[in-house]
């Protein structure tokens, strides 16, 4: 599966996926698959001419996904569209998770970037009121009724 995690910057995304990317590796039944958790800090060492974040996350998580491997992504995708397309492309092996709160300060070098929320086919994750072990509790849950844990 590919676990993507989207949602503006400084909501949590990487919080969850590192978790997700430790719970994944410790399940009982996932002891043989490999687990990689793709983040915006890992990619900048992946040159790849002018091709941005989200494509390059696209690219290296499908193809370790057509491996065999599990792919937690947190990154930046602001584009609904782009992130459609993808979810298309990898159709059951994808799942997409919208995470969002009321107290969060847009970083300076951020704030200009026009998020378009997810609208079909994603769980909301509303961290508003709740510790990241709570939000994370509500994934696993999600996760599990959907039949990908």
């Amino acid at each position: 599966m590919i676990y993507w995690f989207t949602g503006k910057s400084g909501v949590g995304k990487t919080i969850q996926g590192n978790k997700l990317k430790e719970f994944l590796q410790t399940e009982k039944r996932n002891w043989r698959r490999d687990v990689f958790h793709i983040d915006d800090k890992d990619l900048s060492s992946v040159k790849m001419d002018e091709t941005d974040n989200v494509v390059k996350s696209q690219i290296i998580s499908e193809f370790l996904n057509a491996k065999g491997c599990d792919v937690v992504v947190s990154i930046n995708s602001p584009n609904k569209e782009q992130r459609d397309k993808f979810k298309n492309i990898c159709k059951e092996n994808i799942v997409e998770i919208y995470i969002h709160n009321n107290r969060k300060k847009i970083k300076e070098d951020t704030k200009n970037i026009d998020f378009q929320e997810p609208t079909e086919n994603y769980f909301d994750l509303d961290t508003t009121s709740e510790n990241p072990i709570q939000s994370f509790n509500k994934v696993i849950h999600f996760l599990k009724n959907k039949g990908c844990i």
